[in-house]
């Protein structure tokens, strides 16, 4: 079980990179750009993933994951004025996670936490808001890619670089790693 958390560290640590990458890509009004007055922008997705994390997250082995001080539903309202104030949220909410996951023992991942009063195992928990997040990353990439359109830089295997990304594993020796170990 140790391995389970030092891996779920390490996707956590994935999909914030994923992210990263797209704010990198992307000016402060491609951020707040939204296909209709009812769709997320960027900045609101990633203003509902750290309001998530900041609820779920804080005191999360003593308190339910839903904060009476959460107001889910301003969540979707765009308020950021700046790009430094997104990134900065961005970061507060990740830093909440980390600092809740990273001291974790395997002794941790069988109690249980609560959210909306529905008890979970931690590690239940801990997949919950990993496919959440994971979602939500996706969603923010996905509108990254349809704004640069062909200006954008990917983050995986690049189209028609299949073969040879795989001639570069496969060249190596077996062996036991994560995957984002050489990203």
């Amino acid at each position: 079980m140790s391995s389970y958390l030092s891996s779920t560290i390490k996707q956590f640590e994935y999909y914030k990179s994923l992210g990263d990458k797209t704010f990198k890509q992307l000016t402060f009004d491609e951020l707040q750009w939204q296909s209709h007055e009812d769709a997320n922008s960027i900045s609101i997705i990633v203003k509902h993933i750290v309001g998530n994390m900041l609820s779920r997250w804080t005191n999360f082995l003593t308190e339910d994951g839903e904060k009476e001080w959460r107001h889910r539903d301003e969540e979707f309202n765009a308020t950021f004025n700046t790009y430094e104030d997104l990134i900065t949220t961005w970061e507060t909410g990740w830093k909440c996670l980390f600092d809740a996951i990273t001291p974790l023992t395997k002794d941790d991942l069988e109690r249980i936490i609560y959210i909306r009063n529905q008890g979970h195992t931690v590690t239940e928990a801990i997949n919950r808001q990993l496919a959440h997040y994971s979602y939500h990353i996706g969603q923010i990439v996905f509108l990254g890619k349809l704004l640069k359109g062909s200006d954008w830089e990917s983050l995986s295997i690049p189209k028609g670089n299949s073969t040879a990304y795989n001639d570069d594993k496969f060249s190596k020796a077996k062996g036991k790693r994560h995957f984002t170990d050489d990203l």
